[in-house]
């Protein structure tokens, strides 16, 4: 599969004699990997402290982060927060708009009350698992409120918005061809040396039967969400990680995994989410509505937006 954006004229001023240079480390609870072709030094340096940033401001699981104290303000209270924070719920609130109510940053209660959240894993089913949706967002005073009982989330888009702060960082430090990855997401630059874009193959679930894709991440991220990443087993039965906001409930629509493809990691991440809980049948209309490279894998079957099928041409 190739971007539209790989012209004749991306290959020129290329290098071929360049080195990829390569660094790794840890965070949000996963790896991350960068593939970069001449990058200056201090570049794992500023890689990590873009991360850690995002942690520092959006992880549920550090008691100090942004979010936390934000979850644990007096509810109707504005809140001040920084751009990075501010970004992601922008992403989110319109990602949520645009797929009916689909995606949402306010799942904190019910990922606590499923198990999924700081607290860790719990043993009984919740008899009632309320979402709540009281989230106000007033950009210009880069300021949030909630209303009582809704608490963020943003574990469907954070690791997304981390790649590409990472990126965006890069490409201010002149490195301009490069491969980023965090756990499993993906946002690629430029071309290597020899002339290839960044090749990758996409995720497919354990022991599904057709053969996965391979993708030229120039200029283009990839976001994968499956049900075989995370979930959690109570007395016998199995409960996938994902979340439908509409219900409360977590999703049982046959899909496996959902794959995006789009020029910012931040909403391949968050759209992969909301597709995953549509369906195989409404997230491809509603992806060919907004435009988007989108595979579901549900029910033994492939799904394959319009634009994701534009590719292959």
């Amino acid at each position: 599969m190739i971007p539209r954006a790989l012209t004749p004229a991306a290959f020129a001023g290329r290098d071929a004699g360049a080195v990829i240079e390569t660094f790794s480390g840890e965070t949000m609870g996963t790896d991350w990997s960068l593939h970069a072709v001449a990058p200056p030094t201090g570049t794992g340096e500023g890689v990590q402290a873009a991360f850690d940033r995002v942690v520092g401001q959006m992880s549920q699981w550090e008691a100090d982060s942004d979010l936390s104290r934000f979850n644990h303000a007096r509810a109707g209270e504005w809140q001040a927060i920084p751009a990075e924070f501010a970004a992601v719920v922008a992403a989110g609130l319109d990602i949520g708009h645009r797929s009916g109510g689909a995606f949402s940053l306010t799942l904190g209660e019910l990922s606590e009350a499923w198990g999924f959240g700081a607290a860790g894993p719990v043993d009984v089913m919740p008899d009632t698992a309320a979402t709540h949706s009281g989230l106000e967002f007033d950009p210009d005073a880069r300021s949030i409120r909630r209303s009582d009982g809704a608490r963020l989330d943003f574990s469907g888009i954070a690791k997304g918005y981390g790649v590409d702060l990472a990126a965006e960082w890069l490409l201010g430090e002149g490195v301009r061809h490069f491969l980023l990855e965090v756990g499993g997401e993906l946002r690629g630059e430029g071309l290597r040396p020899d002339g290839q874009p960044w090749w990758v193959d996409v995720e497919v679930p354990p022991s599904w039967p057709g053969a996965g894709w391979r993708v030229a991440l120039h200029d283009l991220s990839v976001a994968t969400s499956g049900d075989y990443r995370r979930g959690l087993d109570i007395d016998g039965q199995h409960y996938s990680h994902s979340f439908d906001p509409r219900t409360g409930r977590p999703i049982a629509n046959g899909v496996r995994s959902v794959t995006v493809l789009h020029r910012r990691c931040t909403m391949a991440d968050g759209w992969a989410t909301a597709l995953t809980v549509m369906g195989a049948d409404a997230g491809i209309a509603l992806a060919d509505e907004q435009d988007l490279a989108a595979c579901i894998l549900a029910n033994g079957h492939e799904h394959v937006s319009r634009a994701w099928r534009q590719m292959l041409d």
